[in-house]
């Protein structure tokens, strides 16, 4: 499967809404992470972030990627 480096945005500051550009695709995650680390020193922070995914097509990929998570809870002796 192949590794995706996507560069996210938001429309506003809540995050409703993220628009998501796919850069490009890598065979190794190596190459894919270091392309990532490279963009994100490149490019001021302004609401950009850069994300790589493991996925089976970009599609998989953009909806792992739009999918809302809940936070971790965090146990008392985590804290």
């Amino acid at each position: 499967m192949p590794y995706y480096l996507f560069k996210i945005s938001a429309r506003d500051k809540l995050d409703l809404v993220k628009n998501l550009e796919l850069l490009q695709v890598f065979d190794a995650f190596k190459t894919a992470k270091d392309e990532a680390k490279k963009r994100r020193a490149e490019q001021p922070l302004d609401g950009v972030t850069y994300k790589v995914m493991f996925a089976e097509s970009q599609l998989d990929a953009e909806e792992k990627l739009l999918e809302k998570r809940d936070k971790p809870v965090l146990m008392e002796h985590e804290r």
